[in-house]
Parts: structure tokens; sequence; C-alpha cells
């Protein structure tokens, strides 16, 4: 028979525990609005790219990228960081509310697909994404990360 408990000690009896159903429900929140994020500097880098590669008209040089082995490259990248945008968005979409990682990882992959992209290309801005700090929540933060890293590995591994 075990002696009887401090009611502090029971408090901890077992163990820390993880964060709960409405901190995952804020994490999604929030990670969905830290992509929503990530999209915009990828739009705005998008369309910087676009603006550096249109030729001036009535420049006889034709302007910086008149090389057009300079302007596809400049409009390749300008095009992938649109597509990446659209993408972020669609699993903001998807992540903010909620739910089981692995089902939102397919129906982000499906996105993904759909566009014609490989899902692993968003790891990267879904995991930037969690690193952004988009509340004072604690428990929400670490939700966030354990969503982010779940999906990231997820897509990752997606074909």
């Amino acid at each position: 028979m075990q002696p009887p408990m401090d009611p502090e000690e029971a408090d901890f009896s077992g163990g820390m525990g993880g964060p709960g159903a409405e901190d995952f429900a804020n994490g999604a929140a929030t990670l969905a609005a830290a992509m929503v994020r990530e999209a915009q500097a990828l739009a705005a880098t998008a369309a910087a790219l676009r603006q550096a590669a249109a030729i001036s008209p009535g420049d006889p040089n034709g302007g910086p990228l008149s090389d057009i082995r300079r302007q596809r490259v400049a409009l390749a990248a300008a095009g992938e960081a649109a597509m990446k945008a659209a993408l972020l968005l669609d699993a903001a979409e998807i992540t903010g509310g909620g739910g089981n990682p692995a089902g939102l990882a397919d129906r982000i992959a499906a996105a993904a697909r759909r566009g014609g992209t490989l899902p692993g290309v968003l790891a990267a801005p879904i995991r930037a994404a969690a690193l952004a700090r988009g509340t004072d929540d604690g428990a929400a933060r670490i939700a966030a990360a354990t969503i982010a890293q779940t999906l990231a590995e997820l897509l990752g591994r997606a074909r």
C-alpha cells in the first residue's frame, strides 16, 4: 500500500503534460497566421523579381536584366515564389481549423500536387512559420511547433 500523496505532489505525479486540445487549436491558428505572413513575404519577393525582370521602355540598354538568360532565371524564381505563396495560403486555410496533422499533411500534399509541385517544397516555409512568434502563449507555440514538425516531416516524404 502506498502512503497518501500530498495534494501538491499529486498534481505532478503523472508527469508534466504537454499542450492540451485548446492549446493545439490555438497552435494551429497561430501556425496558419504565420503561414499567411510567410506567403506575403514570398508574394512580395515574386513581385520584386518580376519588376526587376521587366524591361523599361525607351531604355536602349534594356535595363539590368536585358540578357535573356538573366531574365529567364529571374522570372522562373518569381514563378516559384508565387507558387509557394499560393500553396502556403492553401496550407494555412487547411491548417487553421486544426485536426490530425497527418490528415492535414495529406490535404496539403494533394493541394501541392494539383499545383504541379512536390509537397516537400512547403516543408521549409512551414518550419519557418512555426518559428515566427505569433503569440505569447507558450503552450500554443509548442503546439504550433509540434504541428509544423509533423507537417514538414510528412510533406518532405510525400511524392
